[in-house]
């Protein structure tokens, strides 16, 4: 625009016509851009936002050794069972013997470990389970260039997808 701007002295006239010309289009249609650079700005403050409400707090002595006999269960449990098999293979009488007097604890009391066991998996699952990271929906796919924000368009655009057995 240097030169021709110069010589013919519309310089400003043209640069006037065109940010007219861009501000009646942006009237029919956003600018695409302009709508890129905002929602990358929105995103940042959102992550910026969200990592300032979740960052680790600091812990405590306490702290550490619950979150320390909290991850003991599971391992013991593990070990546990596997220390059965074992002393039935070293010690087959006395294994027995034990689980002779396993069979003499009252069945409420059984219901009541299994319900302590459950209670405390069931906890720790639910735990991870709301705690896990959650992403965005996937946007649907307009049926068509320029039909998102025109209903009967979206309308008619399924219809006739679904009558030619789309």
């Amino acid at each position: 625009m240097g030169m021709m701007g110069r010589f013919l002295g519309a310089g400003s006239a043209v640069t006037t016509v065109a940010n007219a010309a861009t501000g009646m289009a942006e009237v029919f249609r956003e600018n695409s851009t302009r709508r890129m650079e905002l929602d990358g700005e929105a995103y940042a403050r959102a992550m910026m936002q969200m990592s300032g409400e979740f960052a680790a707090q600091p812990r405590g002595w306490f702290d550490g050794l619950m979150n320390g006999m909290n991850r003991l269960p599971r391992p013991l449990l593990t070990l546990g069972t596997m220390g059965l098999f074992v002393y039935a293979m070293v010690e087959p009488i006395g294994f027995g013997l034990r689980m002779e007097n396993l069979n003499l604890v009252p069945e409420p009391l059984w219901w009541l470990l299994g319900a302590i066991i459950s209670f405390y998996f069931g906890a720790r699952e639910a735990h991870y389970f709301r705690a896990r990271p959650r992403f965005a929906p996937a946007a649907e796919k307009p049926a068509a260039p320029g039909f998102d924000d025109n209903p009967a368009l979206r309308d008619w655009a399924a219809d006739r997808a679904e009558r030619d057995g789309m």
